[in-house]
């Protein structure tokens, strides 16, 4: 059944062509032109969910992309009130029960955002010289990481305390972006919401997730796949049944992959010979075939790569629930999944301990 909603809102003192979008997904669903800086845009909804606010000065929104004046609100049933001075950008959202902890929510990580900008800002003044040495992107992509991780633990932190809240579904949504979902983590968390949060669409599309999650879940049997080499030869991951081997996920394409290949290729030859292995699964595209072989060349990766060149389709990739990229999987001599996402020196201290 579904249920109306509105907004209403104040934006100073604007006038036209100054305009308010609401986008649902990549579609405007309604727009306003302001009046005094005042604004109202109505719909309806089946449960609560999220959408955008996007401002536009001089009126017309040809494009969803690019830096927008824009935040994101919870629709559902009743009144949304959306005040700011000047910009969406601070404005301050009163509502219902999932506005609420949403806003809650957001409040609880601006310390976070505010270390993040901090660090981007003093980032901005490192040298070319800098930027370019390989130590110190290391550096930088740990340090990222580690902020979108204290962003991770606040989201599951409050995913717990609030099972009931529709903000708590949303955020686990969110966290797949921050956090590569695996399942020891975000299944307790999803099992622990409310029926109504579960029975939603957003509630059953995740709970998919969570299921393929168990299958791939740190303790379970690694999954069985085979694919082609570049040159055609036929491989399974059953070959490598007998050592240790690091299932990578990545493709030519992939910025943060390629950033993140010197520090596999470091393990690799540190530990290659004894009884460690890298299979390498692409998600590049059959047309991205020269790419792809091009890519293994430049960043001379001496270890088996395999793809069966259908990009997100990949069958091993749908198997083992890859969401994102780069993104690994660790398994034992004995085909079961020990570790998963070891980056840079997490994966050399974990073959440390495993591998003496």
């Amino acid at each position: 059944m579904t249920t109306p909603f509105i907004i209403k809102g104040k934006l100073g003192t604007l006038n036209a062509p100054a305009k308010v979008y609401l986008v649902r997904g990549m579609a405007i669903t309604d727009s306003a032109t302001l009046k005094n800086g005042a604004f109202e845009l109505k719909g309806t909804t089946e449960t609560p969910v999220t959408a955008d606010l996007v401002f536009r000065r001089k009126g017309r929104l040809t494009s969803m992309y690019g830096q927008l004046d824009r935040t994101r609100v919870f629709l559902e049933p009743g009144t949304l009130l959306v005040t700011s001075p000047d910009s969406l950008a601070h404005a301050t959202l009163k509502g219902g029960p999932a506005t609420t902890d949403y806003v809650r929510l957001t409040e609880s990580i601006k310390p976070i955002i505010a270390n993040i900008q901090a660090f981007g800002a003093e980032a901005q003044k490192a040298t070319e010289q800098q930027r370019q040495d390989a130590a110190y992107q290391e550096q930088m992509r740990g340090k990222f990481e580690a902020f979108n991780k204290q962003i991770a633990t606040s989201y599951y932190t409050f995913i717990k305390a609030n099972p009931n809240s529709w903000a708590s579904l949303d955020a686990l949504l969110g966290l797949q972006m921050l956090d590569l979902p695996q399942y020891n983590t975000v299944g307790p968390l999803y099992e622990a919401l409310s029926p109504a949060l579960k029975n939603s669409p957003q509630g059953r599309e995740y709970g998919e997730l969570v299921r393929g999650l168990k299958a791939v879940a740190i303790g379970a049997q690694a999954p069985d796949f085979t694919q082609k080499t570049p040159d055609g030869k036929t491989v399974s991951l059953r070959d490598y049944r007998g050592k240790y081997v690091l299932v990578d996920f990545w493709a030519s394409w992939c910025g943060p992959c390629r950033q993140e290949n010197p520090s596999v290729a470091k393990a690799y030859n540190e530990y290659k010979g004894r009884n460690f292995e890298v299979l390498g699964v692409s998600l590049d595209n059959e047309k991205d075939r020269a790419k792809w072989v091009k890519a293994i060349q430049d960043d001379q990766l001496p270890w088996t790569q395999v793809s069966d060149l259908r990009g997100w389709e990949n069958e091993a990739a749908r198997m083992y629930q890859v969401r994102g990229i780069p993104q690994n999987y660790l398994i034992d001599p004995t085909g079961k999944i020990i570790a998963a996402n070891l980056k840079g020196a997490d994966l050399r201290a974990t073959l440390a301990q495993l591998i003496k």
